[in-house]
């Protein structure tokens, strides 16, 4: 049997550990070891070179072999009833006895593989009593603290009371991840890191996830060798997730980085906080140290302790921001507002409207007008932050202490407009309100120049070796917004888009009332028009065709020329007499308010024929009337609609052979239109075999005035079928035709089986 080392050989400096397989590393350090054995089988596959040091089995004995011929029935045996209660990875511990030998040993699970991992069992550096007695006291602090700051330092003091090293730090993350040392408990000669930042490089990517995964980390001993795991040779690529190993080896960048600060070893706990990677508490020894399986989970409950209460104890810290800024907004939501653009001068100008967010300038941008109060710049430079906060914020709302980063060139506004919480108030423009702070110039200090975090000599990229402190001027930046200033903000914000909202319908209201008012003017003249073109120009007419009658009837000795220009103005005043009947006719359907009642199709289409008997009579039409439905309808407008199509098919009838009209019906729910979806209607359907027409004018026959034929072909005025779809309107449906030249035409009209 082959084995192998799945150590990571690949070099790791500065120009790659941002891609370091860290989880990776194929290696454990020295003061514990490692087996790996299959979940299924129990046969051990992976095993630490050191593993002899311990139990006396070298690692090429060790594995291949099941768990129970390395480290007895009895251990195999105690082991499966600790993982049947789902005690792996808790703070409970595994005692595994070996030659006389006692280790203490966590177990995980890694993707099919059991990872067990010994540690001698130390003597303990303080009694049980003790302990409690520190803890105890630790609770104390927290009922005595009431700020975050110094419950964190109350955390460091105990921690490093309890553990014994030389320095112990609670590391606060910004959103950006660099770090800053809330607090701090060390020895009385080291140098204070207190208050320094430390760049976001410190902590890669990769590491900050591992901190979320493994709440605790040990190096014993920065200056370790170490230890490389050996696995049977029989696949490519065979490798160990050592994620949640407590005894996984280090990046050597950052040992390399632990030794430029001198640190010879530390203990590292999480601060998870809302799923986020909140902090660290960070502690570090001048020498090489181990610490006992109870002190370290003593020191991660203190780090538990910290994470439960960062919720209250910001609360507490906000309390009084709150109560202002309610004050504030309680005397703003129950100001009077006018229900004019004069409304937002108002709200500007009210005191509170700055102290709801302790900003020292509003902004409130309502079309193209601004409204302002307090300290801003001038109006066209207001105007371009509002542009570029309006872009960032997508018609929604945002909060930053930095403008400049939105607008590079905004360096001369920063004394007046540094930070802002802007809110839209509309979906649909660039309506807005803004707060706004001015900078605060802040001192920052680093622990080395963050610029320089990574340096470069003759032998290549390395960690920074000086933490010597390094100051920062940070301006353009405004004192960050508290979340109770935020909150305030949002909640007026909404209140004043109702009163945006309220004043635009407003405003609409009133437009639509003045185009009623013109509307209701036009229509006025409009009916004035139609009576005139409908009655007074009737009489005219009449008498223009009596008086053509005669000069034909009389006057036998006409001149052929003179007989036939009488006989146009004729025509043509019987062509306007039948327009403007017609025209009466839509307008009778326009304003009908007639009720509807039961109609009968079959006793309207007879009315229709009576209408139309002599042209019935004279083209030899046939028409067949199938079962057709009772409706509910409009009897005249029903009897019109008929005549207009029946008079409209013998018009058009095909001369080389016998022109057949049939009425038909049906009842369906599939019909073509929008919106008439899932409703009954009675389809009848009116068809003929006269000359049709091309289906792409099946629209346009319907508007008024359209014609397909020139008069001296077929006689009309355009006005029918618009007619019919007027009439089919009124009756809550609609009219569809179809048709092919030659082969007749076919008009489907859909009334409604319930008004």
């Amino acid at each position: 049997m082959k084995f192998k080392d799945i150590l990571n050989h690949d070099i790791v400096n500065l120009e790659n550990c941002d891609q370091e397989p860290i989880h990776i590393p194929g290696s454990i350090q020295p003061h514990g070891f490692l087996a790996g054995f299959a979940t299924d089988t129990w046969v051990i596959d992976f095993a630490s070179e050191n593993i002899a040091d311990f139990i006396g089995l070298p690692y090429d004995t060790v594995l291949g072999k099941a768990f129970d011929q390395v480290f007895g029935a009895g251990n195999e045996e105690a082991l499966r009833e600790y993982l049947s209660r789902g005690l792996s990875l808790s703070s409970t511990l595994f005692s595994l006895y070996v030659n006389d030998n006692h280790f203490l040993c966590t177990v995980h699970e890694s993707n099919g593989i059991y990872v067990l991992e010994g540690e001698r069992n130390i003597a303990e550096e303080h009694s049980l009593p003790e302990t409690y007695e520190q803890t105890r006291q630790f609770l104390a602090y927290m009922a005595e603290t009431s700020s975050l700051k110094a419950l964190c330092q109350s955390v460091a003091e105990g921690t490093r009371a309890l553990t014994g090293y030389d320095r112990v730090m609670i590391y606060r993350f910004d959103e950006d991840y660099n770090g800053e040392v809330f607090a701090e408990a060390l020895r009385d000669d080291l140098e204070p890191f207190l208050g320094l930042h430390y760049p976001h490089t410190d902590i890669p990517v990769q590491a900050r996830q591992l901190y979320m995964k493994n709440l605790l980390r040990l190096i014993s001993d920065i200056n370790y060798i170490p230890v490389p795991i050996y696995t049977i040779d029989n696949k490519e690529n065979k490798n160990l997730d050592l994620s949640l190993a407590m005894l996984r080896s280090t990046s050597p960048i950052h040992v390399q980085y632990l030794q430029n600060m001198g640190v010879g070893a530390t203990l590292t706990i999480s601060l998870i906080h809302k799923d986020r990677l909140w902090g660290l508490i960070a502690c570090h020894h001048y020498s090489a140290k181990n610490l006992s399986h109870a002190a370290r989970i003593s020191a991660q409950l203190q780090g538990h302790f910290i994470t439960s209460q960062i919720d209250l104890r910001q609360s507490n810290e906000e309390y009084d921001i709150t109560k202002q800024t309610n004050k504030a907004l309680e005397q703003l939501l129950s100001l009077t507002l006018s229900n004019t653009p004069r409304s937002y001068q108002d709200i500007v100008d009210h005191p509170q409207i700055l102290n709801i967010a302790n900003a020292t300038g509003v902004c409130i941008s309502i079309g193209d007008k601004l409204y302002t109060s307090g300290k801003l710049p001038g109006e066209g430079q207001t105007r371009v932050i509002l542009s570029a906060l309006a872009k960032h914020a997508k018609n929604a709302s945002f909060v930053t202490e930095k403008i400049l980063e939105l607008l590079p060139d905004g360096k001369d506004y920063c004394d007046c407009a540094a930070g802002a919480i802007y809110h839209s108030l509309s979906i649909s423009n660039n309506d807005c309100i803004v707060w706004f702070r001015p900078e605060t110039i802040q001192e920052k200090n680093w622990a080395g120049e963050p610029a320089k975090a990574i340096i470069k000599d003759e032998k290549g990229l390395h960690p920074r070796k000086s933490f010597s402190l390094w100051q920062e001027l940070v301006k353009c930046t405004s004192t960050p917004w508290q979340k109770p200033e935020i909150n305030a903000a949002a909640s007026y914000a909404h209140t004043l888009q109702k009163h945006v909202t309220f004043l635009s319908l407003t405003e609409e209201e009133e437009k639509y009332r003045q185009l009623s008012v013109v509307l209701q003017q036009s229509n006025d003249e409009l009916e004035n028009v139609n009576w005139i073109s409908t009655h007074d120009l009737q009489e005219p007419l009449r008498k223009i065709q009596l008086m053509a009658s005669r000069i034909l009837d009389k006057n036998d000795s006409l001149a052929p020329k003179t007989h036939d220009m009488v006989t146009r103005m004729s025509d043509a005043a019987h062509r306007m007499q039948t327009l403007l009947k017609d025209i009466m006719a839509y307008s009778k359907v326009r304003n009908t308010e007639s009720l509807f009642s039961a109609v009968n199709l079959k006793e309207e289409v007879t009315e229709a024929r009576k209408q139309l008997y002599e042209s019935i009579n004279q083209s030899g039409v046939q028409i067949e009337v199938k079962d057709v439905p009772e409706i509910e309808g409009i009897s005249f407008l029903v009897k019109q609609l008929f005549t207009n199509l029946i008079s409209n098919s013998i018009k058009f009838s095909d001369l080389k052979r016998q022109q057949v009209i049939t009425i038909s019906s049906e009842i369906v729910t599939d019909v073509p239109e929008e919106g008439h979806a899932e409703r009954q209607y009675h389809k009848v359907t009116l068809s003929d075999t006269g000359i049709g027409f091309e289906q792409k004018f099946a629209e346009s026959i319907f508007k008024i005035f359209n014609r397909l034929h020139n008069r001296e072909e077929y006689e009309g005025s355009g006005v029918g079928l618009a007619l019919c779809k007027k009439i089919m309107q009124t009756h809550n449906g609609f009219i569809r035709a179809y048709s092919k030249p030659g082969e007749g035409a076919k008009f489907d009209m859909y009334f409604p089986v319930e008004q």
